[in-house]
């Protein structure tokens, strides 16, 4: 599931000759060239070591279709529209836009490389929407929900009686995707057998269906994901070095949420506004403490877990219109250290004091099973104290633990 929503426009559906439900379809573009680039967003001690416009103006080694009249110039409303998914402002994600721009406009194949539910796909989608392939279709399949013994026929189709059950022709996915765009996530799954035929159908841009002697030419651009390391896969022999050259033409990172805390707040802000038509809400906003427990949490699971924790906080504090602290799922509550969000004295003394001692608060209170006389024990301070500091971070026992059995049982 990715984690953005495009508002202004819907997915084509491409037919999906498997019936499998990893896969799926929309449109996008073409044009020309591969060029052995290395791209990720920037962060303090590595820049981008690429120069991805080579890549736009070199020749691609195999013929494109020429694009339609009127296709040569990508319109700015077209670029924001195909961009719109990527909520975010901080200079990872702007970095990030700027390379999907330029990438669009070769026909090379991109190695995307992220941790799960950073939103590979959706760049993948940004990528295509804004080439020529957009008049073509964007097919996508997941190799790893495909067992070894189905993907072949599943990528390159099979002709009739070429094995048990194989009762008429079928298509592949890359037959299907043919003119378009074809992404293939999680592609440190495929089994060796895979990556020897992907690349030779990445070098010589023809394949053969199972059981066919004939090769099939075709003209897609190949778009790989995948959350693993994969240099660390080839060096470790479970990843084809060829292979891996062949993929990685251009590499893209996209860093996890945690790097890019400042676009907590906009996909926040985003996912409430998606949240509130759903319920029929006119708005939906968090209290200073929720919105503090989410920009503290380090997100293992990047922007998916960020979307599914605000449509479950949505969900449980329904008809209310401003999400408490308590409506969100105790991995937020208990591994943040939630501080009052207050980002312009982050840094400050009295920030950091106030984040700590807020952080042991919670965890002798926690670790007491939210008996306060034994809390303020274990911190030293008087049963009066210790509470006279919880009203002070706006948090209750019994707020927290209104679902616990006996939990917030006080002497």
């Amino acid at each position: 599931m990715d984690v953005f929503r495009d508002k202004s426009r819907k997915e084509d559906a491409c037919p999906n000759p498997s019936g499998s439900q990893e896969t799926n379809a929309v449109p996008r573009g073409n044009v020309a060239s591969p060029a052995d680039d290395n791209i990720s967003a920037p962060d303090d001690s590595v820049s981008s070591s690429v120069d991805v416009q080579s890549a736009a103006n070199a020749r691609s080694s195999f013929d494109v279709r020429p694009a339609r009249e009127g296709q040569s110039c990508v319109q700015s409303e077209s670029i924001s529209n195909a961009l719109l998914r990527l909520v975010g402002r901080s200079r990872q994600m702007l970095h990030v836009q700027e390379l999907i721009k330029k990438v669009s406009l070769c026909d090379a194949t991109i190695l995307i490389e992220g941790e799960t539910g950073t939103g590979k796909e959706l760049v993948a989608k940004a990528i295509h929407q804004l080439s020529r392939r957009q008049i073509r279709g964007f097919l996508a399949h997941n190799c790893g929900a495909t067992p070894d013994t189905l993907i072949e026929s599943e990528l390159f189709g099979h002709v009739k009686g070429a094995f048990t059950g194989a009762v008429q022709d079928k298509k592949g996915l890359f037959e299907v995707a043919d003119g378009g765009t074809f992404f293939l996530d999680e592609i440190a799954d495929i089994s060796s057998m895979m990556q020897i035929k992907l690349l030779r159908v990445l070098q010589e841009r023809e394949f053969r269906r199972v059981g066919e002697t004939q090769p099939r030419r075709i003209d897609v651009r190949v778009i790989v994901a995948t959350n693993r390391d994969l240099l660390k896969e080839v060096e470790q022999g479970r990843f084809r070095r060829d292979l891996y050259y062949r993929l990685g033409v251009i590499k893209l990172r996209l860093p996890p949420l945690r790097e890019r805390r400042e676009d907590i707040l906009p996909l926040v802000e985003h996912f409430l506004t998606v949240q509130a038509r759903r319920v029929g809400a006119r708005s939906i906003v968090l209290d200073e403490h929720a919105m503090g427990a989410l920009m503290n949490y380090d997100w293992p699971g990047n922007v998916r877990e960020l979307e599914n924790e605000i449509e479950r906080a949505v969900a449980l504090g329904h008809p209310a219109t401003e999400i408490s602290f308590c409506a969100l799922s105790e991995a937020v509550r208990c591994n943040s250290s939630a501080v009052v969000c207050d980002l312009g004295r982050a840094g400050t003394l009295k920030y950091e004091t106030d984040r700590l001692e807020r952080k042991k608060i919670l965890e002798a209170l926690e670790s007491c099973m939210w008996n306060k006389t034994r809390a303020a024990r274990m911190l030293g301070l008087s049963r009066q104290g210790l509470l006279k500091k919880m009203r002070r971070f706006k948090f209750t026992a019994d707020k927290l633990n209104a679902s616990r059995d006996g939990a917030g049982s006080e002497k």
